[in-house]
């Protein structure tokens, strides 16, 4: 090439191209049902527990039962009301796939508050707050975490999230936790020096004080539950093996385990020696003998275990 001469582009082979996912509506089914499980589910936590304790965890469902202790309106009303821009919002910059989902979740969780709390008129099963913010957190991160499996949202700050995350550096989980925090304190403001409405409160309210702490625990138990349903119980480990007997310890753990290895190729920077690093997934229960054999066999491997939330693959369950 001569001097001076620019490196022609070479033109990628899938330039030009769109990818469309195709519907299987199986699936798409599938996901309808665990939309409308889920905000059954959140729906129950806001009527029996959260609402009557006026316990404000963050997001539109705090918002709204901010505004049901000043107003006394229904939370279902506040519910629709503040999600509809976020709606758009949501449209806008996530897709019209997602969006319609995620009107369903909308429509279906304020249905539900408004089904239990005006129709069943479902009383609240306890008069402790703690108990109120704790199985409440737990019962809406289930819900919660259900639609999420749906790829379906309930609306609110999990949106706005994902919005401003492609304008921002800040994480999904950062926003969601900054909002959270804004509407946990506002709750504690409006507890603090507004008097409840006539018709907001069936239940003795928590000490104003008190409020963001009984908030920061449901939000605690929330988020870990919905973090539980969707990656589910770590049942299966991976191990990476580093050794200087790759063959020997490969053999024997496919004879006495019956697991399939894999050969990696490593480079020590350290020695700057070559090496073969083993990868093996088993269960829980097989660990011990993965590190019986190998400590047998090379007492100076080199062995790192992690958790394994799903594996798809002969000899494994595969999550729903």
């Amino acid at each position: 090439m001569p001097q001076g001469t620019k490196k022609p582009f070479l033109k990628s082979p899938f330039a030009g191209k769109k990818f469309i996912l195709k519907i299987n509506w199986v699936h798409e089914l599938r996901d309808a049902a665990f939309i409308f499980v889920g905000t059954a589910i959140c729906g129950i936590a806001y009527v029996v527990f959260l609402i009557p304790h006026h316990v404000v965890s963050g997001g539109v469902g705090g918002i709204s039962i901010i505004l049901n202790y000043a107003t006394g309106w229904s939370v279902s009303i506040f519910y629709v009301l503040l999600n509809i821009p976020i709606f758009i919002l949501g449209v806008k910059d996530l897709g019209l796939r997602y969006g319609l989902k995620s009107l369903a979740g909308i429509l279906a969780t304020s249905g539900f508050i408004f089904l239990f709390e005006k129709v069943l008129q479902l009383p609240s099963v306890t008069h402790n707050h703690i108990l109120g913010a704790a199985y409440g957190g737990a019962i809406l991160g289930l819900g919660l975490g259900i639609v999420f499996r749906g790829h379906g949202s309930t609306g609110g700050t999990d949106i706005i999230g994902q919005v401003m995350t492609r304008r921002t550096n800040i994480s999904i989980g950062g926003w969601i936790l900054i909002f959270d925090i804004a509407v946990i304190a506002a709750g504690t403001l409006v507890f603090l020096f507004v008097k409840p409405a006539p018709s907001g409160a069936f239940e003795p309210l928590l000490q104003p004080l008190e409020a963001p702490l009984y908030g920061f625990l449901s939000l605690l138990i929330n988020t870990k539950v919905i973090d539980m349903v969707l990656e589910g119980f770590s049942y299966a480990r991976a191990a990476n093996i580093v050794t200087s007997k790759p063959d020997d310890v490969s053999w024997a753990i496919s004879l006495e385990m019956r697991r399939g290895v894999t050969s990696l190729k490593g480079h020590s920077h350290f020695s700057g020696e070559e090496r073969e690093v083993l990868y093996v997934v088993l269960t829980r229960r097989e660990v011990d003998t993965l590190k019986q054999i190998v400590k047998q066999i090379d007492p100076n491997a080199f062995v790192v275990i992690s958790d394994v939330y799903e594996v798809v693959g002969k000899g494994f369950r595969s999550r729903t």
